[in-house]
């Protein structure tokens, strides 16, 4: 595998694609979290109390953080288990989405469009980041 400054670099197109979805992931996690915290909490229809300044902090330690380190790890190692566990990761955050989206409401009152688009978000990073142990020689 090529490498440019040591890291390698993806040569087939699932790798790419992974890739991409890691990328997807550390920009949201760089740009809305750190950069933007309350932008991105008001995005994902959460608020912050004022007498509570330490909620934003939580977002960039807990969110951000760790989507910073989901997707850093499989772009600059490209470890087809890193891809998996990011993959998992999406997988798991689109699950909990549903559980919430059937359980935490009336019948059918978590299907709005902000839920349904973030599921199927969820779904394709989760799809995109699995590609290269789905198709490793495609």
């Amino acid at each position: 595998m090529d490498t440019i400054l040591g890291i390698p670099i993806p040569f087939t197109w699932p790798e790419r694609i992974a890739c991409i979805s890691a990328l997807i992931t550390v920009l949201f996690a760089a740009l809305c979290l750190l950069v933007a915290p309350r932008f991105s909490l008001k995005l994902l229809r959460l608020q912050t109390l004022p007498d509570v300044p330490g909620a934003v902090s939580e977002a960039r330690g807990t969110m951000a953080g760790f989507y910073l380190g989901a997707g850093l790890l499989p772009l600059l190692l490209q470890q087809p288990l890193l891809f998996m566990v990011l993959g998992a990761g999406w997988a798991f955050t689109a699950l909990g989405r549903l559980v919430s989206m059937l359980a935490d409401h009336k019948p059918f009152a978590g299907f709005n469009t902000f839920n349904v688009g973030s599921i199927l978000f969820e779904a394709a990073l989760a799809l995109a980041a699995f590609l290269p142990l789905l198709f490793p020689a495609f």
